[in-house]
């Protein structure tokens, strides 16, 4: 079944449950229009409704449903020419590259970061320009450019610096590039003021003059029409004049990659980024890539769920406990030994960052807790001096899962000045308010967008800080909070999730920011069978009242109120809603549920 009388009023509670195990309401995610729109949709293609309720939720019109199961990266993507400053970008880096001269490429330490360092410097290469790639040390560097590191550079032979994801804010650091000749181009994606630094070139989608409508891309999506703007200007300047041109559609795995790692909104370009580089990806071209899927013991074909929580973390663990060059150096090599030996040691670093974030976190969601009974912030601020700074952004987002807030992990050195990361909640704009806290005089430095923000504050501060945050925040907390409400696309029973709907689902996706996933409910399924398995999850099987069965699974769920729902329960009737992926085990493909939530059919409408 894919629908009933229960989904078709926009906000309707969905099998009437007003209060789920998890304290959640579950109500329908489309409008009235959209319910329209979901049913055009359907007679238009002659589409199941099931996937026109997908497409319609997710704001996508009638007539423009054909256009968006067969998204085009050639149609979506604009003249790289639109973008503020892109022009004088790439003719800088064009008469660098006729010229032979020495290019240095500046990333960031994130998967972000690597990969648009990747993406430029196997463009690059293809030139014949043999780039040296910086990539700084997150505890003794920090973020961005910066003064010595540039020195470095100089000195080592580079003629011109190419930026990518970050520079956008770094004043000080291009005075020092100045002083020793060393021209600079900048790409970035991060949110800035109306004052820029004095480059050559400063190319960035969030700049307060650019109206090219591209603000939604991550840095390596800018990047990636950097390259195109470039790969335009060299074939008109008659570089390629008998060779042939580099295949640009090559380094869309890349994109791909650090596009949903950064978590920006998986909408049009960046979409059909993700849907093509996916493509890219299963074909193994890039051998830095290939065996980091290989070590993440990915099964089946790669998906932006083994982007985002299976690679990604390897790379970033480079960045956070270990060499943060070394996401960069796996995503470039063409040695297939190197590039093997760097994926190995990554997905060491992985484990060793898993080991330290579960001791961080035991610590912080005590220090929560204690805060919440004593004081109730609105915005969470934990630390300790022994914390690692790499880890305290994947405690801020743990915290801030289990206690639906905004919520800080600081790491404190020895004089008391603390580096902290924060991720917030949907409608409460961190960045700004960590903006405003340092003009205040809160906080030495600090900065982010509306979901993440980092700082750096002083201990004895901190008391403020909090009291700052509450002040500016709590409306915002209370409001996001005074609702909580899982958006239901629809209904199904264990017959009807099949491989056939999977294949259906796959051509509205991919999935992520900004495009989530379907969340469907398995109205009164029998639980017949619940353990707990590896480090807390609940893994389950529920039958429909036909007898057929699903697998499911919930991550990180023995000790939720829904994971202790399905233990409690087996042998009885629930509602459960979650999503759906296909688990390939031992060579055969079979859909699995993710379980999100637990309904009691008896007291869930009370």
């Amino acid at each position: 079944m894919t629908g009933g009388t229960d989904l078709q009023i926009p906000g309707r509670l969905v099998l009437g449950v007003q209060k789920s195990f998890n304290q959640n309401a579950w109500r329908d995610r489309l409008s009235e229009d959209e319910q329209r729109h979901a049913m055009a949709i359907s007679q238009r293609l002659g589409v199941p409704d099931v996937l026109a309720r997908v497409m319609a939720a997710r704001g996508v019109l009638p007539e423009s449903a054909e256009a968006f199961l067969a998204p085009s990266i050639k149609t979506l993507m604009p003249d790289p020419s639109n973008l503020v400053d892109m022009d004088s970008a790439v003719s800088r880096v064009a008469d660098a590259i006729q010229s032979g001269k020495n290019i240095a490429i500046f990333g960031d330490y994130d998967v972000d970061g690597a990969t648009s360092s990747a993406v430029l410097a196997r463009y690059l290469r293809w030139t014949g320009i043999d780039p040296v790639i910086h990539i700084p040390d997150r505890i003794i560097e920090g973020y961005g450019p910066n003064g010595p590191a540039l020195e470095h550079l100089k000195a080592g032979g580079a003629d011109l610096l190419v930026t990518v994801d970050c520079g956008s804010t770094s004043f000080d650091a291009f005075e020092v590039a100045r002083s020793v000749g060393l021209n600079v181009v900048v790409i970035d994606h991060h949110q800035v003021g109306e004052t820029l630094p004095k480059v050559a070139a400063l190319v960035n989608p969030n700049r307060q003059d650019d109206l090219s409508g591209q603000e939604h891309l991550a840095a390596v999506g800018v990047t990636f029409l950097f390259v195109v703007g470039l790969n335009r200007e060299l074939r008109q300047r008659g570089f390629f004049n008998g060779k042939a041109a580099p295949d640009l559609l090559a380094l869309l795995d890349l994109v791909a990659l650090g596009t949903v790692c950064d978590v920006v909104p998986l909408k049009g370009l960046n979409r059909a980024y993700v849907m093509r580089g996916l493509e890219v990806m299963h074909q193994r071209r890039n051998p830095g890539l290939a065996f980091l899927v290989d070590v993440a013991r990915v099964v089946g074909k790669v998906a932006p769920y083994h982007l985002g929580f299976l690679l990604g973390p390897r790379i970033n663990a480079g960045g956070r406990i270990g060499d943060a060059a070394l996401g960069a150096r796996l995503l470039t090599s063409e040695d297939h030994v190197t590039a093997r030996e760097i994926a190995a040691r990554l997905d060491e670093l992985n484990t060793e960052r898993q080991a330290m974030e579960a001791v961080m976190l035991e610590q912080a969601d005590a220090q929560a807790t204690l805060a919440i009974e004593a004081k109730d912030p609105a915005v969470l601020l934990t630390g300790s001096d022994d914390w690692h700074p790499g880890i305290v952004g994947l405690i801020a987002s743990r915290l801030k899962d289990a206690h639906r807030r905004p919520s800080f992990a600081i790491a404190y050195d020895e004089t008391g000045k603390g580096t902290g990361s924060g991720r917030s909640i949907p409608g409460v704009d961190l960045g700004k308010v960590v903006r405003k806290a340092v003009d205040e005089g809160l906080l030495e430095k600090g900065g982010g967008h509306a979901m993440a923000a980092g700082l750096t504050v002083l201990k004895d501060k901190v008391e403020a800080l909090t009291e700052y945050f509450d002040t500016h925040l709590r409306a915002d907390v209370e409001q996001t909070n005074a609702s909580r409400d899982l958006k239901i696309d629809g209904a199904l029973t264990a017959t009807g999730a099949n491989l056939d709907l999977m294949n259906m689902l796959e051509k509205a996706g991919p999935y992520g920011a900004g495009h989530s996933e379907p969340v469907f409910v398995f109205p009164t399924h029998r639980v017949s069978f619940a353990d707990v398995v590896g480090k807390g999850h609940v893994r389950a099987s529920l039958a429909s009242s036909d007898g057929a069965k699903i697998k499911a699974i919930s991550f990180k769920a023995e000790d939720k109120p829904h994971g202790k729902a399905l233990l409690e329960k087996r042998g009885q009737s629930v509602h459960v809603a979650g999503s759906l992926s296909v688990d390939t085990w031992q060579g055969t493909p079979r859909v699995q549920l993710r379980i999100l939530d637990v309904a009691d059919p008896q007291t869930s409408r009370r």
